[in-house]
């Protein structure tokens, strides 16, 4: 089996896709941009086969790549980034090169187009905001008319939280239509809810290998806008009500053969028109791992390997690992030029046994993620809310 890794650099923790491919015995190809010589010493034992383009960005390079693998090994049985920013590219190279096992590009609105993600949604049976495209003052003046302010105007085919912000009267809308968008926008609703994933993989058939879930109680939308901390953590159980949206969301959607992050409001109060109070609301689904160290976030929660069951995936349609869920694992990210109680050598003596990863972010995913982060485990959720007062306050 011949496999098209794409970016296994980025972020850092992906090689562990190749490593575990590899064990199994599939042939790992990979396309990047770094020098090989840059190449960590674990990535490089972890391809079979690495091709060095200028950029990533110029289509043509990544098909001269693709045509010295065909060349030197055969046919490409898959290709995949697990990356939102190359999923159009990486849909567009299985198309080009007859690969099958993926999400080719007459399918990539729907997957990319937020407003294009609601017909999915009531297939599966799960509300949504309301929406509009937006046009002008006039249907947007219209559409607030119905669902009241505020609302939340975004990218209709954005990558997570860039670019979006809440409009809550008539003056920051008529300033939104003054500035000419480089891209459509959708405009939703204002939905006051409590924001929760349902992450996993699915096998070819859309079976559920491996599920888990993450609340995230301060949106990533105010995280990126006011430059604030953030922080997230795992569920032990999941909500019996989101697991079935969750699964029903895996089989409507384009998830076969793929890691899957859904996103859900749970609402926090009762609004006419949407729902009720502790309703599920659909919100975005992503088709690819959730971001940054949260794959690893999984692996400490579970003692699991999710690279592994990836790889299990790939290779044989199923994975056999224990699903208990001994920990919660949270994430804290603290922003630079904000003051905080305790320093950082505080918050590592006071938690030396329970941080399993500590580091600083990429500055390209700091905006939502943080510049310096900490992550633990606990088995209960008062330790959970005691570390993230102890490392944020």
């Amino acid at each position: 089996m011949n496999f098209v890794y794409v970016s296994p650099t980025f972020p850092k923790n992906f090689y562990q896709f190749c490593e575990c491919l590899k064990n199994k015995g599939v042939n790992v190809l990979a396309i990047g941009d770094t020098p090989y010589d840059q190449l960590s010493y674990e990535l490089k034992n972890a391809v079979n086969d690495y091709y060095q383009v200028y950029s990533m960005e110029d289509y043509n390079e990544m098909v001269k790549a693709m045509g010295y693998f065909v060349f030197h090994y055969g046919h490409i049985d898959w290709l995949e980034s697990n990356n939102e920013y190359w999923l159009e590219q990486d849909a567009k190279l299985r198309t080009d090169f007859n690969i099958t096992t993926g999400i080719h590009t007459s399918h990539i609105e729907d997957i990319k187009c937020k407003s294009q993600m609601k017909k999915f949604y009531e297939e599966a049976g799960v509300k949504t905001a309301r929406y509009h495209l937006t046009t002008t003052l006039e249907e947007g003046m219209k559409f607030i008319e119905k669902v009241g302010y505020p609302v939340v105007v975004k990218p209709d085919n954005g990558v997570g939280a860039a670019a979006t912000y809440k409009i809550s009267n008539e003056e920051e809308l008529k300033a939104f239509y003054a500035v000419e968008q480089p891209t459509q926008y959708i405009m939703e609703e204002f939905v006051n809810g409590l924001i929760i994933s349902y992450d996993g993989i699915a096998n070819m058939d859309k079976e559920v290998l491996f599920e888990t879930s993450h609340v995230f109680p301060n949106p990533i939308m105010d995280v990126v806008n006011d430059a604030s901390s953030m922080y997230y953590y795992s569920l032990r159980e999941i909500p019996y009500d989101l697991k079935q949206a969750g699964r029903a969301c895996v089989k409507t959607f384009y998830t076969a053969g793929r890691c899957f992050h859904m996103e859900f409001f749970r609402m926090l109060e009762d609004k006419e028109g949407l729902g009720k109070k502790g309703d599920i609301i659909g919100l975005e689904v992503n088709h690819r791992t959730p971001g940054g160290y949260t794959p690893d976030m999984m692996n400490f929660a579970n003692n699991i390997n999710i690279y592994q069951i990836y790889a299990d995936m790939v290779v044989d349609g199923h994975s056999e690992y224990s699903h208990e869920r001994p920990y919660h694992c949270v994430y804290c990210g603290r922003r630079d030029g904000l003051a905080y109680t305790h320093s950082h050598e505080d918050i590592v003596n006071k938690y030396q046994f329970d941080l399993v990863m500590c580091e600083r972010m990429p500055d390209i995913l700091s905006g939502a993620m943080g510049n310096f982060t900490y992550t633990a485990r606990f088995e209960t959720m008062d330790e959970v809310n005691a570390f993230v007062e102890y490392t944020l306050g």
